[in-house]
């Protein structure tokens, strides 16, 4: 049921679906684009890497999962209810998965989230992917807060969310479930009047 609203929302419904999902430059030889069939073996491949399925307890397990996540993120773009892309080289390689979701165009308030595989850590490509998708969010979309957590065990998570401008806020106790037993999580957040280093 619709909220009424004493105010204007903070983005106007079909800012985003108004158009297709567009491709977005992170740096020279590297885009955030959208995911592709044909990506779906490297995407299921990605879950079988340690790290990632330590952090991440939601996972396919089959091509046919894969191309249901694909469907299911396409209309979540449809219905302005998120945006997934692949991180990818411009040779069309996929390196890493980034997303924005949760999006409360009321509030202008959206979450972040992201993994890279093995062979792309240590060179900044979760930095210049989330740093190139919260400009697209905040600038063009108009969104006023960006969001994102990780288990306070994930300290490269948190080292990629402080260098893409996303200041910590605070720590949700017990706040998610791994594996291994429930997680503390970091809370970062990044504001439109923001930039990278300045909160």
């Amino acid at each position: 049921m619709p909220r009424a609203l004493s105010t204007p929302p903070t983005v106007l419904p079909g800012t985003a679906c108004g158009s297709p999902q567009p491709v977005l430059p992170a740096a020279p030889g590297l885009v955030l684009r959208p995911w592709q069939p044909a990506d779906a073996p490297a995407f299921l491949a990605a879950y079988q890497d340690p790290e990632i399925r330590r952090w991440h307890t939601r996972r396919p397990h089959s091509e046919a999962d894969v191309h249901a996540w694909f469907d299911r993120y396409h209309q979540d773009w449809e219905r302005e209810r998120g945006a997934h892309w692949a991180v990818a080289r411009s040779d069309g390689e996929v390196l890493g998965r980034i997303a924005s979701g949760s999006w409360d165009f009321d509030d202008g308030i959206a979450g972040v989230s992201y993994w890279v595989l093995p062979s792309a850590r240590g060179a900044g490509v979760a930095t210049l992917a989330v740093t190139a998708l919260a400009a697209w969010a905040l600038e063009e979309i108009g969104f006023h807060r960006l969001q994102l957590d990780h288990s306070t065990r994930n300290r490269a998570s948190c080292r990629v969310a402080t260098k893409s401008g996303f200041l910590l806020e605070g720590t949700k106790r017990g706040a998610a479930v791994h594996d291994d037993g429930r997680h503390d999580m970091h809370l970062h957040a990044r504001l439109r009047e923001t930039r990278p280093g300045h909160g």
